[in-house]
């Protein structure tokens, strides 16, 4: 797993891929910036992952985590991969 992944969550549904790539550039190269979007009504979900260059740079821009964004605290950590759950679709191996 990446350590240069951040998963950004609790920001405003109106929040654009351009607010949050004007936020978080400051602190290094952006090399992705993913919106999670609402399949049903075009709008962001509220939360997405942004893949900095350098591990460095998503270290320091942790320091986002907590800070108003549209009225909301936003939360900013490393990513985490989700565990597979055969509940939800998966493949048994037999």
């Amino acid at each position: 797993m990446s350590q240069n992944k951040l998963y950004v969550g609790n920001f405003p549904y109106d929040v654009t891929e351009s607010q949050l790539r004007d936020l978080f550039e400051p602190y290094g190269e952006i090399e992705e910036l993913a919106l999670i979007m609402d399949r049903d009504t075009g709008r962001a979900k509220g939360f997405g992952f942004i893949t900095f260059a350098q591990q460095q740079a998503a270290e320091k821009a942790l320091e986002l985590d907590g800070n108003d964004l549209g009225g909301r605290p936003l939360k900013v950590n490393i990513a985490t991969e989700k565990g597979r759950d055969d509940r939800r679709g998966g493949r048994s191996r037999w």
